[in-house]
Protein backbone atom coordinates (compact mmCIF):
# COMPACT_ATOMS: atom_id res chain seq x y z
CA UNK A 1 0.00 0.00 0.00
CA UNK A 2 1.71 3.05 -1.05
CA UNK A 3 2.32 5.71 1.94
CA UNK A 4 2.19 9.45 1.74
CA UNK A 5 4.75 11.35 3.84
CA UNK A 6 3.30 14.38 6.10
CA UNK A 7 4.41 16.52 2.74
CA UNK A 8 2.15 14.51 0.72
CA UNK A 9 -0.86 14.91 2.66
CA UNK A 10 -0.34 18.52 3.09
CA UNK A 11 -0.22 19.18 -0.32
CA UNK A 12 -2.95 17.52 -0.50
CA UNK A 13 -5.00 19.37 1.67
CA UNK A 14 -4.16 22.86 0.66
CA UNK A 15 -5.53 21.50 -2.95
CA UNK A 16 -8.75 20.32 -1.23
CA UNK A 17 -9.23 23.48 0.72
CA UNK A 18 -8.87 25.72 -2.11
CA UNK A 19 -5.01 26.91 -0.39
CA UNK A 20 -2.57 25.75 -3.44
CA UNK A 21 -3.96 28.42 -5.66
CA UNK A 22 -6.98 30.68 -5.84
CA UNK A 23 -10.39 28.88 -6.79
CA UNK A 24 -12.34 30.49 -9.60
CA UNK A 25 -15.58 29.49 -8.09
CA UNK A 26 -18.75 30.96 -7.13
CA UNK A 27 -19.02 31.77 -3.68
CA UNK A 28 -21.75 29.27 -2.72
CA UNK A 29 -20.29 26.37 -4.27
CA UNK A 30 -16.77 27.14 -2.39
CA UNK A 31 -19.06 27.00 0.96
CA UNK A 32 -20.40 23.95 0.10
CA UNK A 33 -17.25 22.15 -1.10
CA UNK A 34 -15.20 23.32 2.31
CA UNK A 35 -18.18 21.65 4.22
CA UNK A 36 -18.87 24.82 5.76
CA UNK A 37 -16.86 27.11 7.52
CA UNK A 38 -16.23 27.24 11.39
CA UNK A 39 -17.92 30.36 12.38
CA UNK A 40 -18.80 30.85 15.82
CA UNK A 41 -16.32 34.09 15.17
CA UNK A 42 -18.68 36.10 12.83
CA UNK A 43 -16.00 37.54 10.75
CA UNK A 44 -13.52 35.09 10.50
CA UNK A 45 -15.38 33.33 7.45
CA UNK A 46 -14.99 36.33 5.50
CA UNK A 47 -10.73 35.93 5.78
CA UNK A 48 -11.49 32.03 5.27
CA UNK A 49 -12.62 32.71 1.65
CA UNK A 50 -10.71 35.77 0.87
CA UNK A 51 -7.71 33.18 1.35
CA UNK A 52 -9.48 30.51 -0.81
CA UNK A 53 -11.32 32.63 -4.09
CA UNK A 54 -9.74 35.11 -6.11
CA UNK A 55 -11.35 38.08 -6.38
CA UNK A 56 -13.65 37.30 -3.23
CA UNK A 57 -16.28 39.68 -2.63
CA UNK A 58 -17.05 40.16 0.82
CA UNK A 59 -20.71 41.36 -0.26
CA UNK A 60 -21.46 38.30 -1.62
CA UNK A 61 -20.99 35.75 0.87
CA UNK A 62 -23.56 38.89 3.07
CA UNK A 63 -26.09 38.53 0.54
CA UNK A 64 -26.19 34.59 0.27
CA UNK A 65 -27.22 34.92 4.07
CA UNK A 66 -29.85 37.52 3.97
CA UNK A 67 -30.79 35.26 0.76
CA UNK A 68 -31.32 32.33 3.09
CA UNK A 69 -28.67 30.94 0.98
CA UNK A 70 -26.22 30.10 3.37
CA UNK A 71 -26.92 29.72 7.13
CA UNK A 72 -25.50 30.08 10.01
CA UNK A 73 -26.12 26.96 12.89
CA UNK A 74 -24.52 24.86 15.26
CA UNK A 75 -23.66 21.29 13.26
CA UNK A 76 -20.38 20.01 13.39
CA UNK A 77 -18.96 19.21 16.80
CA UNK A 78 -21.77 21.32 18.15
CA UNK A 79 -19.73 24.71 17.09
CA UNK A 80 -21.42 27.24 14.93
CA UNK A 81 -20.59 27.00 10.75
CA UNK A 82 -21.47 28.81 7.56
CA UNK A 83 -22.96 25.84 5.70
CA UNK A 84 -25.62 25.93 2.39
CA UNK A 85 -29.12 25.96 3.35
CA UNK A 86 -29.09 22.56 1.12
CA UNK A 87 -26.95 21.13 3.58
CA UNK A 88 -27.98 22.50 6.83
CA UNK A 89 -31.23 20.49 5.69
CA UNK A 90 -29.85 17.71 4.54
CA UNK A 91 -27.60 17.13 7.72
CA UNK A 92 -29.04 18.06 10.35
CA UNK A 93 -31.24 15.22 11.88
CA UNK A 94 -27.96 13.15 11.10
CA UNK A 95 -26.26 15.37 13.91
CA UNK A 96 -28.73 15.25 16.56
CA UNK A 97 -28.25 12.55 18.73
CA UNK A 98 -24.68 14.01 18.63
CA UNK A 99 -25.55 17.30 19.62
CA UNK A 100 -27.14 16.34 22.53
CA UNK A 101 -24.27 14.24 23.79
CA UNK A 102 -22.08 17.29 23.44
CA UNK A 103 -24.67 19.50 25.73
CA UNK A 104 -24.91 16.86 28.00
CA UNK A 105 -21.14 16.47 28.11
CA UNK A 106 -21.14 19.59 29.68
CA UNK A 107 -23.89 20.15 31.32
CA UNK A 108 -24.71 16.79 32.53
CA UNK A 109 -25.32 17.36 36.20
CA UNK A 110 -27.54 20.21 35.84
CA UNK A 111 -29.96 18.22 33.12
CA UNK A 112 -29.73 15.31 34.99
CA UNK A 113 -33.58 13.75 35.05
CA UNK A 114 -35.05 16.12 32.65
CA UNK A 115 -37.08 14.36 29.91
CA UNK A 116 -35.29 15.92 26.53
CA UNK A 117 -37.81 14.63 24.11
CA UNK A 118 -40.26 16.78 26.32
CA UNK A 119 -37.91 19.69 26.84
CA UNK A 120 -37.70 20.13 22.80
CA UNK A 121 -41.54 19.34 22.31
CA UNK A 122 -41.90 22.82 25.08
CA UNK A 123 -38.73 24.33 22.85
CA UNK A 124 -40.23 24.12 19.50
CA UNK A 125 -43.86 25.15 20.41
CA UNK A 126 -42.43 28.32 21.87
CA UNK A 127 -40.24 29.20 18.68
CA UNK A 128 -43.50 27.86 16.26
CA UNK A 129 -44.55 32.02 16.83
CA UNK A 130 -41.59 32.39 14.45
CA UNK A 131 -40.71 35.36 16.72
CA UNK A 132 -36.28 35.72 16.25
CA UNK A 133 -35.31 34.75 20.37
CA UNK A 134 -31.71 34.61 21.65
CA UNK A 135 -30.53 31.36 24.05
CA UNK A 136 -31.58 33.53 27.09
CA UNK A 137 -35.19 34.50 25.94
CA UNK A 138 -35.94 30.93 24.53
CA UNK A 139 -34.92 29.74 28.36
CA UNK A 140 -36.93 32.10 30.32
CA UNK A 141 -39.79 31.04 28.55
CA UNK A 142 -39.04 27.73 29.90
CA UNK A 143 -37.64 27.99 32.83
CA UNK A 144 -40.89 28.12 35.12
CA UNK A 145 -41.52 24.66 33.57
CA UNK A 146 -38.10 23.08 34.09
CA UNK A 147 -36.26 25.49 37.21
CA UNK A 148 -33.53 23.07 38.33
CA UNK A 149 -31.10 23.05 35.55
CA UNK A 150 -30.54 26.95 35.53
CA UNK A 151 -30.95 29.34 32.51
CA UNK A 152 -27.57 28.87 30.72
CA UNK A 153 -27.83 24.99 30.41
CA UNK A 154 -31.62 24.34 29.44
CA UNK A 155 -30.53 27.47 26.69
CA UNK A 156 -27.67 25.41 25.07
CA UNK A 157 -29.60 22.30 25.02
CA UNK A 158 -32.20 24.55 23.47
CA UNK A 159 -30.18 26.06 20.94
CA UNK A 160 -27.23 23.59 20.38
CA UNK A 161 -29.11 20.39 20.07
CA UNK A 162 -33.21 20.27 20.37
CA UNK A 163 -34.11 23.23 18.46
CA UNK A 164 -32.81 23.25 15.14
CA UNK A 165 -32.23 27.00 14.42
CA UNK A 166 -30.75 29.33 12.43
CA UNK A 167 -29.00 32.83 13.46
CA UNK A 168 -30.57 35.64 11.69
CA UNK A 169 -28.61 38.17 10.21
CA UNK A 170 -27.38 40.70 11.09
CA UNK A 171 -25.22 38.14 12.83
CA UNK A 172 -22.46 37.30 10.52
CA UNK A 173 -22.73 40.00 8.33
CA UNK A 174 -19.46 41.54 6.62
CA UNK A 175 -18.43 44.38 9.46
CA UNK A 176 -22.07 44.04 11.02
CA UNK A 177 -22.66 43.57 14.63
CA UNK A 178 -25.58 41.87 16.01
CA UNK A 179 -26.30 39.40 18.99
CA UNK A 180 -27.32 36.44 18.28
CA UNK A 181 -31.12 35.89 17.30
CA UNK A 182 -32.41 32.38 16.49
CA UNK A 183 -35.83 31.23 14.80
CA UNK A 184 -36.61 27.49 14.02
CA UNK A 185 -34.05 26.56 10.86
CA UNK A 186 -37.30 25.09 8.77
CA UNK A 187 -39.30 27.97 8.51
CA UNK A 188 -36.04 30.65 8.08
CA UNK A 189 -35.23 28.47 5.04
CA UNK A 190 -38.79 27.76 3.79
CA UNK A 191 -38.20 23.59 3.23
CA UNK A 192 -38.33 20.94 6.13
CA UNK A 193 -35.59 19.22 7.65
CA UNK A 194 -34.83 15.63 6.11
CA UNK A 195 -36.19 13.20 8.34
CA UNK A 196 -33.84 10.23 9.33
CA UNK A 197 -33.39 7.89 6.99
CA UNK A 198 -36.39 5.14 7.55
CA UNK A 199 -34.91 1.94 6.66
CA UNK A 200 -31.44 2.21 9.10
CA UNK A 201 -29.86 3.26 6.04
CA UNK A 202 -27.41 5.96 6.13
CA UNK A 203 -27.29 8.05 2.83
CA UNK A 204 -26.63 11.46 4.62
CA UNK A 205 -23.50 9.60 6.37
CA UNK A 206 -22.40 8.15 3.38
CA UNK A 207 -22.75 11.54 1.85
CA UNK A 208 -20.64 13.05 4.78
CA UNK A 209 -17.58 10.79 4.17
CA UNK A 210 -17.41 11.40 0.12
CA UNK A 211 -17.79 15.49 1.07
CA UNK A 212 -15.23 15.06 3.89
CA UNK A 213 -12.94 13.32 1.69
CA UNK A 214 -13.29 15.56 -1.36
CA UNK A 215 -12.05 19.00 1.24
CA UNK A 216 -9.66 17.31 3.47
CA UNK A 217 -8.82 13.61 2.07
CA UNK A 218 -6.81 11.46 2.27
CA UNK A 219 -7.52 11.13 5.87
CA UNK A 220 -8.37 8.26 8.69
CA UNK A 221 -11.24 7.72 10.14
CA UNK A 222 -10.70 9.10 12.88
CA UNK A 223 -10.01 12.50 10.98
CA UNK A 224 -13.27 12.05 10.00
CA UNK A 225 -14.83 11.73 13.25
CA UNK A 226 -12.50 14.78 14.51
CA UNK A 227 -14.10 16.79 12.14
CA UNK A 228 -17.78 16.36 12.07
CA UNK A 229 -18.05 14.71 15.68
CA UNK A 230 -19.99 11.47 14.68
CA UNK A 231 -18.95 7.91 15.42
CA UNK A 232 -21.48 6.50 14.14
CA UNK A 233 -20.27 6.74 10.74
CA UNK A 234 -18.08 2.84 10.22
CA UNK A 235 -21.03 1.51 8.59
CA UNK A 236 -21.03 4.45 6.56
CA UNK A 237 -17.30 3.99 5.42
CA UNK A 238 -18.16 0.55 5.01
CA UNK A 239 -21.12 1.00 2.86
CA UNK A 240 -18.85 2.85 0.27
CA UNK A 241 -15.46 1.28 0.39
CA UNK A 242 -15.45 -0.20 -2.85
CA UNK A 243 -15.68 3.67 -4.09
CA UNK A 244 -12.31 4.26 -2.26
CA UNK A 245 -8.92 4.06 -2.74
CA UNK A 246 -6.62 3.82 0.38
CA UNK A 247 -2.86 4.77 1.27
CA UNK A 248 -1.33 5.14 4.32
CA UNK A 249 0.71 7.73 6.41
CA UNK A 250 3.78 7.24 8.42
CA UNK A 251 2.62 5.95 11.39
CA UNK A 252 0.73 3.03 9.58
CA UNK A 253 -2.43 4.60 9.24
CA UNK A 254 -5.46 3.41 7.00
CA UNK A 255 -5.77 6.49 4.69
CA UNK A 256 -9.12 6.29 2.85
CA UNK A 257 -9.54 8.77 -0.09
CA UNK A 258 -11.62 9.40 -3.59
CA UNK A 259 -9.60 7.97 -6.09
CA UNK A 260 -10.05 10.85 -8.60
CA UNK A 261 -9.18 13.96 -5.95
CA UNK A 262 -6.37 15.89 -6.34
CA UNK A 263 -2.88 14.44 -4.55
CA UNK A 264 -0.50 16.94 -5.95
CA UNK A 265 3.68 16.35 -6.30
CA UNK A 266 5.09 16.93 -2.84
CA UNK A 267 6.96 19.49 -4.15
CA UNK A 268 4.46 21.83 -5.54
CA UNK A 269 5.37 25.08 -4.35
CA UNK A 270 3.14 26.35 -1.63
CA UNK A 271 2.16 30.22 -1.22
CA UNK A 272 1.94 32.31 1.82
CA UNK A 273 -1.80 32.01 3.23
CA UNK A 274 -3.81 33.94 5.83
CA UNK A 275 -6.19 31.76 7.47
CA UNK A 276 -8.61 32.65 9.99
CA UNK A 277 -9.33 31.46 13.38
CA UNK A 278 -10.88 28.16 14.18
CA UNK A 279 -10.19 27.38 10.41
CA UNK A 280 -11.18 24.04 9.36
CA UNK A 281 -8.13 23.41 7.17
CA UNK A 282 -6.62 22.44 10.74
CA UNK A 283 -8.92 21.58 12.59
CA UNK A 284 -10.44 19.03 10.21
CA UNK A 285 -8.73 16.53 11.25
CA UNK A 286 -7.73 14.35 14.46
CA UNK A 287 -3.82 14.11 12.83
CA UNK A 288 -3.42 17.72 12.30
CA UNK A 289 0.38 16.76 12.02
CA UNK A 290 0.26 17.01 8.22
CA UNK A 291 -0.14 20.97 8.79
CA UNK A 292 0.63 22.36 12.03
CA UNK A 293 3.65 20.71 14.42
CA UNK A 294 2.55 19.45 17.79
CA UNK A 295 4.28 22.25 19.66
CA UNK A 296 1.60 24.63 18.25
CA UNK A 297 -1.30 22.55 18.26
CA UNK A 298 -2.72 24.72 20.50
CA UNK A 299 -2.65 27.55 18.73
CA UNK A 300 -5.83 26.17 16.96
CA UNK A 301 -8.14 25.58 19.65
CA UNK A 302 -7.04 28.66 21.20
CA UNK A 303 -8.79 30.99 18.55
CA UNK A 304 -5.36 32.36 17.13
CA UNK A 305 -5.22 33.40 13.62
CA UNK A 306 -2.13 31.66 11.60
CA UNK A 307 -0.01 31.96 8.30
CA UNK A 308 0.72 29.26 6.04
CA UNK A 309 4.60 29.27 5.21
CA UNK A 310 5.23 26.35 2.65
CA UNK A 311 1.90 25.10 3.80
CA UNK A 312 2.47 25.08 7.27
CA UNK A 313 1.58 27.38 10.82
CA UNK A 314 4.57 29.32 10.78
CA UNK A 315 3.26 32.45 12.21
CA UNK A 316 0.46 34.24 14.26
CA UNK A 317 -1.49 37.68 12.91
CA UNK A 318 -3.53 39.79 14.17
CA UNK A 319 -4.75 43.40 13.19
CA UNK A 320 -3.68 46.32 15.17
CA UNK A 321 -4.72 50.19 13.87
CA UNK A 322 -5.26 48.61 10.44
CA UNK A 323 -1.68 46.81 10.04
CA UNK A 324 -1.88 43.48 9.64
CA UNK A 325 0.82 42.52 12.75
CA UNK A 326 2.72 38.87 12.27
CA UNK A 327 4.42 37.34 14.83
CA UNK A 328 6.39 34.18 13.67
CA UNK A 329 6.83 31.20 15.26
CA UNK A 330 9.86 30.54 13.62
CA UNK A 331 13.05 32.10 11.71
CA UNK A 332 11.74 33.27 7.99
CA UNK A 333 13.83 33.10 5.18
CA UNK A 334 14.54 36.11 3.02
CA UNK A 335 12.44 35.03 0.30
CA UNK A 336 9.63 33.83 2.80
CA UNK A 337 9.42 36.76 5.27
CA UNK A 338 9.37 38.79 1.78
CA UNK A 339 6.00 36.54 0.63
CA UNK A 340 4.70 37.37 4.02
CA UNK A 341 4.92 40.97 4.01
CA UNK A 342 3.34 40.97 0.28
CA UNK A 343 0.41 38.94 1.46
CA UNK A 344 0.17 40.78 4.68
CA UNK A 345 0.08 43.79 2.74
CA UNK A 346 -2.99 42.22 0.64
CA UNK A 347 -5.09 41.75 3.71
CA UNK A 348 -4.40 44.74 5.04
CA UNK A 349 -6.12 46.44 1.99
CA UNK A 350 -9.09 43.67 1.98
CA UNK A 351 -9.53 44.42 5.61
CA UNK A 352 -9.69 48.49 4.99
CA UNK A 353 -11.46 48.53 1.49
CA UNK A 354 -7.63 49.42 0.36
CA UNK A 355 -7.35 52.28 3.06
CA UNK A 356 -4.20 50.41 4.24
CA UNK A 357 -1.85 48.15 3.57
CA UNK A 358 0.67 48.32 6.15
CA UNK A 359 1.56 45.22 7.87
CA UNK A 360 4.47 44.68 10.39
CA UNK A 361 6.23 41.29 10.95
CA UNK A 362 7.17 40.85 14.20
CA UNK A 363 11.41 39.25 15.50
CA UNK A 364 11.43 35.61 14.84
CA UNK A 365 12.14 33.71 18.03
CA UNK A 366 15.70 31.98 18.11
Amino acid sequence: MTVLDTRALNRATLARQLLLDRADVPVLDAVAHLGGLQAQEPQEPFVGLWSRLRAFDPAVLSDLLTGRRVVRTHLMRRTVHLVTADDALAWRSRHDAMLRQRVLGTYRRELDGIDLDELSAAGRAVMADGEPRSMTELARALAERWPTPGRRALGEMLIAALVPVAQLPPRGLWRAKGGVRNVPLASWLGREIDPPSPDGADPVGQALVRRYLAAFGPAASADLRAWCGLAGLPAAVAAIREELVTFRDERGRELLDLPDAPRPDPGTPAPVRFLPAFDNAILGYHDRGRIIDDAHRGLSVTGARVVLVDGRVAATWTVTAGTVVVTPLRPFAGADRAAVAEEGRELASFLSDSDSHRVQIAVAPH
